[in-house]
Formats: C-alpha cells, sequence, structure tokens
C-alpha cells in the first residue's frame, strides 16, 4: 500500500527550528519528485519546497528560500525538512507529497501534479 508519513512536528517558539521527516512506502517509494506543502487556517495551501529524488536540484517558494531546506535520503526513503528561524506565520499543517514521471516540472512545485499525500504534521510557532 502506497503511503506517506510525515512526522516532526510540534510548539516552537519564535526563531527556533523543527526537522520535518517524511518516510514513503509502497509504489511510491519509487517516486522522482518529493515535495512539501503547507495550509495555515484559514489559508489556501501553499508550496514550501521540492526536491528531484536521486540528485541536488531542489526549488523554494522565494519567502522561505534561505530558512527552509529541503533533502532526501534514498536509502531510507525519506524527504527532510529542515526549518530555521521560525516564524509565527509559518505555523500551519505540513504535507508531504510524492510524484512519479515528473522530471524537472518537479521544481515547479504546483500541487496538482503530485498523486500522493501525507496526513500532515502540525507546526505551531509562538510569538
Amino acid at each position: 500500500q502506497a503511503q506517506l508519513v510525515e512526522s516532526g512536528g510540534g510548539s516552537v517558539q519564535a526563531g527556533g527550528s523543527l526537522r520535518l521527516s517524511c518516510v514513503a512506502s509502497g509504489r511510491i517509494s519509487g517516486a522522482d519528485c518529493m515535495a512539501w506543502f503547507r495550509q495555515a487556517p484559514g489559508k489556501e495551501r501553499e508550496d514550501v519546497a521540492s526536491i528531484v529524488v536521486g540528485t541536488q536540484y531542489t526549488s523554494y517558494t522565494d519567502s522561505l528560500r534561505g530558512r527552509f531546506t529541503i533533502s532526501h535520503d534514498n536509502p531510507k526513503n525519506t524527504v527532510y525538512l529542515q526549518m530555521n528561524g521560525l516564524k509565527p506565520e509559518d505555523t500551519a499543517m505540513y504535507y508531504c507529497a510524492a510524484a512519479t514521471i515528473l522530471g524537472w516540472g518537479c521544481l515547479a512545485r504546483r500541487g496538482a501534479d503530485f498523486g500522493a499525500w501525507g496526513q500532515g504534521t502540525h507546526v505551531t510557532v509562538s510569538s
């Protein structure tokens, strides 16, 4: 059964750090694109970052570049999101997503391209 399971969310004070993890299993363990999205209460889903699996190619939404880092561990089928300098506006549910046969389109971070999604992990940043 295809599955994405996120972990690592929690509550942190502004300026703190968290590292989110997402383990892929089943048929999506061979995905060529992994990404993180987030959705704050009352707001639309926002793309965060993506990575072409097996490469160093990543992309970020402009407002988060420099504070967030996406990485992937192939043997563990796990994608990470390191979040530093967290701000209250980073409070949201963070979702992991996977796509196959996406190629360089991965770097566009279009939510509609991703067929597999996790259940999310919540991040709360207090001021």
